[in-house]
């Protein structure tokens, strides 16, 4: 395999701010500039993320390398927060 050939992806928008809103939403800014409305509450359900059920902890969260991150090591990739994210609206 010739490793001069092989080329990334490019990288999606990563996240630059947040801050939580109401219930289980967070307002997130991606380096894209776009600010966007992420609601976690499907999340929930999942194993992984049930201390967020916890508001005190929720609102723990912090940007961490480009995307979200909890304590206990919860984190959420920043390509699927954008994805199911929407446009914050004016």
């Amino acid at each position: 395999m010739d490793v001069d050939k092989i080329q990334a992806s490019p990288l999606g928008p990563r996240v630059t701010a947040v801050s939580a809103l109401k219930g289980y939403q967070l307002a997130i800014t991606f380096n894209n500039d776009e600010m966007r409305i992420f609601d976690a509450t499907p999340l929930l359900t999942l194993e992984a993320f049930t201390p967020l059920r916890d508001c005190q902890i929720f609102r723990e969260v912090v940007v961490a390398y480009g995307s979200l991150s909890w304590p206990n090591d919860i984190d959420y990739c920043p390509d699927t927060l954008y994805a199911q994210s929407i446009p914050m609206k004016d």
